[in-house]
């Protein structure tokens, strides 16, 4: 269960990154809820996520996946352009979250 919880909490700190985002372009009290909402539930299931795993597990692999779902969502909500180096260093945030989850065992 606690890859189930940092697995989400990673998603849900794309919920709250994108949110951030939407708050800077137009304020409104919805959409800060909802941002509310995504930062209370990331920390509270990274908090679950570390019962288990270690910090140097955790708290990589938690804004790794941020990060590219970060990544993802400028490019494909808020129009933003990639260049060849951007997607080289998602990529390579992508191996290191693979090579810190199976060097966990």
């Amino acid at each position: 269960m606690s890859w189930f919880f940092l697995i989400l909490a990673g998603l849900l700190e794309t919920g709250w990154a994108v949110g951030l985002k939407a708050i800077a372009e137009k304020p409104n009290i919805a959409i800060i809820a909802v941002t509310t909402f995504f930062l209370v539930a990331s920390m509270a299931c990274l908090t679950l996520a570390m019962r288990n795993l270690p910090l140097g597990i955790s708290y990589p692999v938690w804004t790794g996946i941020g990060s590219v779902g970060s990544i993802i969502f400028g490019v494909l909500v808020f129009n933003e352009n990639l260049q060849l180096g951007n997607i080289a260093g998602a990529g390579l945030i992508i191996l290191g979250i693979l090579l810190v989850a199976l060097n966990s065992h």
